[in-house]
């Protein structure tokens, strides 16, 4: 492969260098795979230790990173936001293999986070210029009530743990990355933290759903975003409420995760309704919710429509048992479910309706003229013909 002397760009002309090019990537894939793992503030604390602490301790901060340059202020921030239950940046650690470490889990970054839940545990760290929890300010860990000790901890904070595949060079380069900017938590990442409660446990557990799992695959980089959550609570509030939605999602998924919470819910009767679409999708379409057998992932607008129409049409017909379902390959389902569609009131509406009723197999009802709602200037691609051109 040569070089444009004159643009300095590439000819892909020979395969070599692109083989060569994708080998190295799978290669720092590799060396970058990672699990998630939860742990309460006690146990996190308990596995931690400063540098000049005890050595046999499961996690420690390596001497390259810097020492803890928060300010009293800062930390009762920090703390502030663990009493409040707000969501906590995930903290990284590596597995370490080999050396006097091995074994050891070493913190690649969250030093700070974790040196101040210990100073605050250890009742060393007082309180300071708490905006919120006003009331606090003074404290330290033994004056809280004991529910409250229990409650702190109680709380769980989520770690992304490196395999041991990732060398101290790699680490080293992972912590600088990770502090060039902070990580922005995701709308359903603050909802979990904010807003916890019954129904936020019952949907934790669902997404732990093996036929869930299999049928809605989800990408490694939204499932530590609480994407499976997220998908859960989209499918039972446009289940309960679709016709009410107008336009703001994040406000429409808020609200109605508010009253869950606090109104309660039957959660025998819901996750029959889950369970009862679940298997339904399993029994009716080839690949679940994704469209082909080799997409690894499900966007949201397929899910959404598939799993609230199918819903729908077993509340109707607890029996259903359609035939045919060539309609899901069509232009018109294409155009409904493309990823730029919006989620306006009526396009939430006819997605929905499309689903439901060309299962009932019946004529759809539709917000519009149907060649308004399925007009698209660009190509939608499709393995079958229009139900329309029939």
């Amino acid at each position: 492969m040569a070089n444009k002397e004159s643009t300095g760009e590439l000819e892909f002309d020979d395969l070599q260098l692109q083989k060569e090019a994708e080998s190295q990537l799978e290669e720092r894939q590799k060396i970058a795979d990672y699990d998630i793992r939860e742990y309460p503030v006690e146990v996190l604390v308990d596995k931690f230790t400063d540098s000049s602490g005890n050595d046999e301790a499961d996690f420690f901060i390596p001497d390259y990173q810097r020492e803890l340059v928060w300010d009293i202020k800062r930390q009762s921030r920090f703390i502030e936001s663990i009493l409040m239950n707000l969501p906590i940046p995930y903290i990284f650690i590596a597995e370490v293999k080999g050396g006097e470490n091995d074994g050891r889990a070493e913190i690649v970054d969250g030093a700070q986070r974790m040196r101040t839940l210990q100073s605050f545990m250890c009742n060393k760290l007082q309180l300071q210029d708490m905006k919120q929890l006003t009331k606090m300010n003074g404290f330290r860990f033994s004056d809280l009530s004991q529910g409250r000790q229990r409650r702190v901890k109680r709380k769980t904070i989520r770690l992304i743990e490196l395999t041991h595949n990732m060398d101290e060079e790699a680490r080293r380069e992972m912590f600088d990355r990770l502090n060039t900017g902070g990580i922005i938590l995701k709308p359903m990442e603050q909802r979990m933290g904010t807003n916890d409660g019954e129904f936020v446990d019952f949907m934790k557990r669902l997404a732990q759903s093996d036929l869930f799992i299999e049928l809605c695959p989800i990408s490694s980089a939204k499932l530590v975003r609480r994407e499976r959550e997220e998908f859960i609570l989209r499918f039972f509030a446009y289940f309960e409420n679709y016709k009410s939605f107008e336009h703001r999602v994040d406000e429409f998924l808020d609200s109605y995760l508010k009253k869950m919470n606090e109104e309660g819910f039957d959660e025998a009767e819901y996750t029959n309704i889950f369970k009862q679409m679940l298997h339904f999708i399993k029994r009716t379409f080839q690949y679940g919710f994704r469209k082909t057998a080799s997409n690894k992932s499900v966007p949201r607008i397929r899910f959404e429509c598939m799993a609230v129409g199918a819903a729908l049409a077993l509340k109707e017909d607890p029996e259903l048992a359609p035939d045919n379902v060539d309609w899901l390959y069509s232009k018109e389902f294409g155009y409904l479910t493309r990823s730029d569609a919006s989620n306006s009131r009526v396009k939430v509406r006819n997605r929905i309706h499309y689903v439901r009723d060309n299962l009932l197999n019946r004529e759809v009802e539709l917000e519009g003229d149907p060649e308004d709602v399925f007009f698209d200037p660009r190509e939608v691609s499709t393995p079958q013909q229009s139900i329309f051109d029939k």
